[in-house]
């Protein structure tokens, strides 16, 4: 291939940047406006800036590609061609019919996908994206950009954690033009100036805090929680996946000063006995200041679900503060459990789950509007109007081997707003429990007091 200088210029030649006075979308007159889609017209610039492109990236890191609608599309789908990696399509907006998927193409949850944008400014059309694109469950890293018009959307992007490669800024290409005879210095002080003083203030959607939260709460269970992880100075709910009462009671014991909740799983435990395993538990709780969370994940008719929830060996109804349920029940399959909160499970995280877009936006739908509801089990992040309790966090293992952090309390509080991590093996599997609860609970409280941080791009 050419120089990236003389590939640029044959770029160039297309018209895909111009220089004078134009009005942007945002009503900023800006002294260049750039406009890349002409490069999919020429298949061996496509070709030749494909390769660049992945030039940059370490390839062993993406098991997908996805351009950002539309004019990295081509883009993408040339990188793909050159590179074997398969590649994925993000519709503008899902269809109203048929499987009204967001995302077409073959992929599994939990793969890394690497995207492709032609143009950054603010960043916020890749916020966007990225958010779309997890939803799904699938995992961002990293960004390959053509062209950062360097007004902030990349240091925005890589203030949250991403890698943004970029192939060229405008400054550099406005050097590259000037020493071939196509800008004047006049113009490229012009452009300068203009870039000194138009940054895109750009402000991030910053989640409430436990205080604001507890005065908007009308579930006692939620003031509950809310209250408790302000006295304790804690958002770590345990989860006691044990199966035995010595280990249950145990398990309490360690780590209840520093939780603010015990989830179990009651029907696991072997040697169940009301009056040995549930009064002891309940005095633990009372000593303590936990609540208990019985994951029963409900998923029954209404009826049925009554009886699971009053009666039988366990009578969950006598001893739960709040349990976790199905809505695919429907609503009135939560009008049984009047005498605690319920956390709907809204997504899961499992390899080839059913809980896809449609089926998650019909689930909130349930969540809000039932009186029962204070909250919701997701990988993705849902209405501030429901507490969102996230599963899977273990500071042992983070990674994806991929170079991203996903299941650490940074990044579930910075990018989905959580407001309780769950964590199960890091803490009933480690040597040492009690020190572990004491790790992620400052682990945990320091990631929420992060992000109640207002960041914005500097202007």
């Amino acid at each position: 291939m050419e120089s990236k200088k003389e590939f640029f210029l044959e770029c160039y030649k297309l018209g895909i940047i111009k220089f004078g006075r134009f009005t942007l979308k945002s009503g900023i007159e800006s002294p260049f406006y750039v406009d890349l889609r002409p490069l999919a017209s020429d298949p061996k610039i496509l070709k030749n800036l494909a390769n660049y492109l992945l030039e940059m990236l370490p390839l062993d890191n993406f098991d997908l590609i996805c351009g950002v609608p539309y004019a990295a599309l081509p883009m993408a789908t040339a990188m793909s061609l050159e590179s074997y990696i398969p590649l994925i399509i993000k519709r503008k907006e899902a269809k109203n019919y048929g499987t009204k998927k967001l995302i077409e193409g073959i992929y599994q949850k939990g793969q890394n996908c690497l995207l492709v944008e032609d143009v950054i400014t603010s960043g916020k059309s890749l916020i966007e994206t990225i958010a779309e694109v997890e939803q799904e469950d699938l995992k961002v890293a990293d960004i390959v950009v053509v062209l950062d018009r360097e007004q902030g959307g990349k240091q925005l992007l890589e203030s949250k954690g991403y890698r943004v490669h970029t192939l060229f800024n405008i400054s550099e290409v406005c050097n590259i033009l000037q020493e071939n005879g196509e800008l004047t210095d006049e113009e490229v002080k012009r452009i300068h100036d203009f870039l000194q003083g138009n940054h895109i203030q750009f402000e991030e959607k910053t989640r409430s805090s436990y205080e604001k939260k507890l005065e908007c709460s009308q579930h006692s269970v939620s003031k509950k929680l809310l209250e408790t992880a302000l006295a304790k100075q804690s958002n770590l709910i345990a989860s006691a996946d044990v199966t035995t009462t010595q280990e249950l009671l145990e398990l309490a014991e360690k780590v209840g000063p520093h939780i603010i909740a015990l989830k179990t799983h009651i029907d696991i435990i072997s040697d169940f006995d009301y009056e040995k395993t549930i009064i002891p538990l309940k005095q633990l709780a009372t000593k303590y200041q936990f609540l208990l969370m019985e994951d029963r994940k409900f998923a029954d008719i209404g009826n049925t679900q009554e009886l699971q929830f009053t009666s039988g060996v366990f009578k969950i109804t006598d001893w739960a503060d709040f349990v976790t349920s199905q809505v695919i029940g429907g609503f009135e399959s939560l009008d049984c459990f009047k005498n605690v909160g319920v956390v709907a499970i809204i997504g899961m995280s499992s390899k080839g789950t059913l809980t896809t877009n449609s089926y998650r936006e019909e689930a909130l739908k349930v969540a809000l509007s039932h009186p029962n509801v204070i909250g919701g089990v997701s990988q993705n992040e849902i209405p501030e109007d429901l507490l969102l309790f996230t599963p899977g966090v273990n500071l042992a293992d983070s990674g994806d081997g991929k170079g991203q952090q996903y299941n650490t309390p940074d990044h579930v509080f910075k990018t989905l707003h959580t407001d309780f991590i769950i964590v199960g093996r890091g803490i009933y599997k480690s040597e040492n429990p009690e020190q572990a609860a004491i790790t992620y609970k400052n682990e945990g409280w320091n990631a929420y007091l992060n992000s109640l941080e207002k960041k914005v791009t500097q202007n």
